[in-house]
């Protein structure tokens, strides 16, 4: 019985190898995929169809170029873009230079401001005070806690963002239920953990992202049979904050290669276009599991 077992993990060893990294050709596809996406005003659009940047799709760029080893043909332009973007008056970031200020442009322009090594305080304070009073649904308080969090700051919410986030949670320290429980787990708990809160029963926590694990490698909304990366990214991410890697990687290692298309970028699941967005999940998400 021994040998046999042996025989299967040395098999499965030689299986899964494959998948643990990219190629560099790959990687500078890719890297190439998102260069392109640069416009003339610095900004990133967010896939080839769109015809204006933005700078949420600015700040997933610069980040996913990192993750993949690259980085924007123009960064200075790019830093530039993102910086125009917010509006003093507004108290924070609109999507485009000039636009009307919005929260997640807001909470996103932030973190942009941060990746790109920018001087943060003339936009910190008007930028926490802005998140702090538009922050309401579980969504909000969720992506206010990381752009808080990249800002090294707590808000002023903070005691009562956790109590919202504790009437969420179910007796055995899970969130959601059903087929969208490892999603909303997941996303719960990164928000706990940014904002200086405690994971119940996290034994429970891991077992529910686990077993969240669908047929075909990834994670998924509720109610949706297939997985995306977006879902993936907020499940990983909760393993990569417990210090723990999910107990079927190499199955999600096959789901992302599934997501990469022949431009050498990734949709946000397989056989969906190219994007911004989706390339960022992927890059992050490889970067978690090489740690």
């Amino acid at each position: 019985m021994k040998r046999t077992i042996l025989v299967g993990s040395i098999l499965f060893f030689f299986v899964v190898v494959p998948l643990s990294a990219q190629s560099d050709t790959a990687k500078k596809k890719t890297i190439s995929y998102l260069q392109k996406l640069q416009a003339e005003d610095g900004g990133f659009r967010g896939d080839g169809r769109a015809k204006e940047s933005d700078v949420a799709s600015s700040t997933a760029a610069f980040r996913a170029l990192k993750y993949f080893g690259g980085a924007p043909t123009d960064p200075r332009a790019c830093a530039d873009f993102v910086q125009k973007c917010f509006q003093k008056d507004g108290g924070g970031f609109a999507l485009r230079p000039g636009g009307k200020v919005e929260y997640r442009a807001t909470a996103v322009g932030i973190m942009g401001v941060v990746d790109m090594k920018l001087p943060v305080a003339p936009y910190a304070d008007a930028v926490v005070q802005y998140l702090d009073e538009h922050s309401e649904s579980f969504e909000e308080i969720r992506l206010t806690a990381a752009s808080f969090e990249s800002l090294g700051k707590r808000p002023a919410h903070n005691k009562a963002w956790l109590a919202a986030l504790d009437k969420l949670r179910n007796e055995d320290g899970s969130y959601g239920k059903a087929d969208g429980a490892a999603r909303d787990t997941g996303g719960a708990v990164c928000a706990v953990l940014r904002l200086g809160g405690r994971v119940v029963h996290p034994e429970n926590v891991l077992k529910t992202m686990n077993d969240g694990q669908r047929e075909d490698g990834g994670f998924g909304k509720s109610g949706q049979k297939e997985s995306d990366l977006e879902t993936c990214y907020r499940v990983v991410r909760a393993f990569h904050m417990l210090k723990v890697k999910p107990r079927g990687a190499e199955r999600l290692r096959a789901f992302i290669a599934r997501c990469r298309n022949d431009d050498g970028g990734y949709g946000v699941a397989p056989g969906k276009p190219s994007s911004v967005g989706g390339c960022y999940f992927a890059g992050i998400i490889l970067h978690w599991l090489d740690e």
